[in-house]
């Protein structure tokens, strides 16, 4: 809960004096829910969603006859979990036996080498043996970027020279994991722009190789999206997805945006559940997202 609020901190601050006065003592009136909308949408909680929510929570005030604007803070925050909670997987899956191979994507800049360098350290705390593939060979910075972060986490590294056939480099690493018994797998992979056909005809290659080479694999299919750029990663999910399937999502720069709604957003808009949240720059700021610590953490 504590990293949580901490990395909400912008979002918490820009709301924390309009939710107050929202939730004062005065009775339910149209006033309220005109309020409650505007507040939803400054945080890029998105229109539709905050329809969703306006609507549903005027209902279930009629129902419960509820007069007091004070007691409907609790009737938010449920709503707010529900939206939130997945019916899918909601923690990284792993392979029934290892290795357990993971394909993370996301455009340039949205921290998707250091999402992989988070991950990586997460498991290795664990005691797992995690192996990385340097499959972005488009972008020269890309290969010493994950290998910085295999030097800071110990995980082991698959790379080819820049410029190379990424698929090659994943097939590689596929048998590299296999012979030396890994734990984990984390490939990389180009983020050049996602509306590029080359990039998506790219990544479904990628996929393909994956399969043949290990049944099953890859158990997660990761989109990195950056929490600051609001509802333009919405656009990025919707391309991805219809390029490979999607297990999760990873939001990075939480902490960089007084605009968390977006976590609302893009659960309401893409159904694809969000895995983890990027709260800090430091190795161990990446959490399991959970929709109860989340929506306490913003309307405490």
């Amino acid at each position: 809960m504590e990293r949580f609020k901490k990395g909400l901190g912008k979002t918490r601050l820009a709301l924390k004096s309009k939710f107050n006065i929202l939730f004062g003592s005065s009775e339910l009136d149209q006033d309220f829910f005109d309020e409650l909308e505007e507040i939803l949408l400054s945080a890029d909680v998105g229109v539709g969603a905050t329809m969703k929510i306006v609507d549903s929570l005027r209902e279930q005030l009629r129902l419960e006859k509820i007069k007091k604007r004070s007691a409907a803070r609790e009737l938010l925050k449920e709503l707010l979990t529900g939206m939130l909670e997945s019916d899918h997987q909601a923690v990284l899956s792993l392979a029934p036996s290892p290795p357990t191979v993971y394909l993370i994507l996301g455009v340039n800049g949205v921290g998707k080498t250091t999402t992989i360098g988070k991950i990586a350290y997460r498991f290795i705390r664990e005691g797992k043996k995690v192996l990385l593939a340097a499959g972005d060979t488009f972008r020269a910075a890309a290969i010493e970027q994950l290998e910085e972060w295999s030097r800071l986490t110990g995980a082991d590294l698959v790379k080819h020279q820049s410029g190379g056939d990424p698929s090659a480099v994943i097939f590689d690493a596929m048998n590299a994991a296999v012979a030396r018994e890994a734990d984990l797998l984390i490939c990389d992979t180009a983020g050049r722009l996602h509306t590029k056909a080359n990039l998506l005809e790219e990544v479904k290659k990628i996929y393909r190789v994956m399969q043949k080479a290990l049944p099953g694999a890859p158990h997660e299919v990761l989109l990195v999206l950056d929490a600051t750029t609001g509802q333009n990663g919405l656009s990025q999910v919707k391309y991805f997805q219809e390029t490979v399937p999607l297990t999760g999502l990873v939001l990075t720069k939480l902490d960089g945006t007084a605009r968390g709604g977006i976590v609302v957003a893009i659960k309401d808009l893409t159904g694809v559940p969000l895995k983890l949240v990027g709260v800090g720059e430091k190795k161990e700021d990446l959490e399991v997202f959970q929709a109860t610590e989340f929506v306490e953490a913003l309307l405490v």
